[in-house]
Parts: C-alpha cells; sequence; structure tokens
C-alpha cells in the first residue's frame, strides 16, 4: 500500500521558466538562445550546469553570488488541489529533489509533511544515497512510496532502483524530451497533469 508521495520539485511542482529567463538576462543572451542551448544539453544527457558553460566559459553560476530562488507564483496551478486531494486520502506528502533550501516558503499553506533537497544532504539525484535519504525522511519503506518526478534518469529510474513507486510527470523541458524515450514505458504511472495523480495512486494501491 502506498502510504507517501514524494515530489520532485523543479518541473513538478516548480515551473522554472521564470528563474530561467532571469540567468538569460544575467548572461546577456536572448531567452529562446538558453532554452535552446538547455534542450541540446538535456538531449545529449548532460548536467544543466552544461548550459552556463555553453553560454559563458569559465562562468561559474555558484560563485556568482546569485540564487535560483523559487516564489509561491512560480508553483504550478494544479499543485494546490493534488497535494490537498492526496491529504484527504490519508497519505503524507513530503518534497525531495536537486535544489537548494528554501521550498518551504514556496509551499506555505499547504499539505506538506517534510521538504528536503540535495544542499542540506549534500547528495544528489540520480545517487541511490539520496533515495535512501527519502526513506528515512519519510519513514516509510521504499515500496510505500510514490515518487513522482519529471524526469527518467534523476527521478523515475533511481526511484525503480530504490524499490519505489516511480510516477513520470509530462511537463517542462525534461519531461517533453524524456517522454520521448523508450524508457518510459518502465515508469508505474505516467501522468500529464497532477490533477490526474490521485485517481491513478487509488488505482495503483493507495489508501
Amino acid at each position: 500500500m502506498i502510504t507517501t508521495v514524494v515530489f520532485d520539485a523543479g518541473e513538478t511542482l516548480v515551473d522554472e521558466s521564470r528563474v530561467w529567463r532571469l540567468w538569460a538576462e544575467r548572461l546577456e543572451v536572448p531567452a529562446h538562445v538558453l532554452f535552446a542551448v538547455l534542450g541540446a544539453a538535456i538531449e545529449r544527457g548532460e548536467h544543466h550546469r552544461r548550459v552556463f558553460e555553453m553560454l559563458r566559459p569559465g562562468f561559474d553560476p555558484a560563485a556568482s553570488g546569485v540564487e535560483d530562488v523559487f516564489e509561491a507564483r512560480d508553483l504550478y496551478p494544479d499543485v494546490p488541489a493534488c497535494l490537498e486531494s492526496l491529504d484527504r486520502l490519508g497519505l503524507r506528502i513530503g518534497v525531495a529533489g536537486n535544489q537548494p533550501e528554501g521550498m518551504e516558503r514556496v509551499l506555505e499553506g499547504l499539505p506538506v509533511s517534510f521538504v528536503a533537497c540535495s544542499e542540506r544532504w549534500n547528495v544528489e539525484k540520480p545517487s541511490p544515497v539520496f533515495f535512501r535519504k527519502v526513506a528515512e525522511e519519510a519513514h516509510a519503506a521504499p515500496g510505500e512510496i510514490a515518487y513522482v518526478g519529471d524526469r527518467l534518469d534523476n527521478d523515475v529510474l533511481p526511484a525503480m532502483a530504490a524499490g519505489m513507486i516511480a510516477v513520470f510527470i509530462r511537463r517542462g523541458p525534461w519531461g517533453y524530451l524524456h517522454a520521448l524515450r523508450p524508457e518510459v514505458s518502465r515508469a508505474h504511472v505516467r501522468i500529464e497533469s497532477l490533477e490526474e495523480l490521485p485517481e491513478a495512486l487509488e488505482r495503483l494501491g493507495g489508501p
């Protein structure tokens, strides 16, 4: 039985478009150029930090003094209703992704039991250690956890390897490109919107 749902943050709960456009301004390139380079990096399976290297060689975003800061307005519109529906089903809700700390502010007022991040844990997806920490934070066995994400490489496949229920959502640049890969068929659940998630988990073995 699924007792806990843990969400990736970027492009699962949060639309990163505004933040990427801000980076385009800082790098002094048109937004469409940055998005094109991002798409190329995704296709090659490269880390998103490769975008900065290609657009401005030698530029280190971590040393730039500028932080990626998400705001409540960046949440996808379907997030609040989904989380509230899952909460009514009695499911514990968590958020754990490769992002800096601060997601608590974005999710304020929503029924989230815990928020964790790679910065605090000092380990990033797709490391198996990250998913072991997810289970520890959730106080649940891996098989009781549904992990929801937009990427095959960082979310679906490592969550499955950790023994979790893997949910793939097709949105954001990774989601649309990864949806074309044959490995997407391995996800336990595939959805187009978080509106579909509560019913999908009930069918799969929710409470």
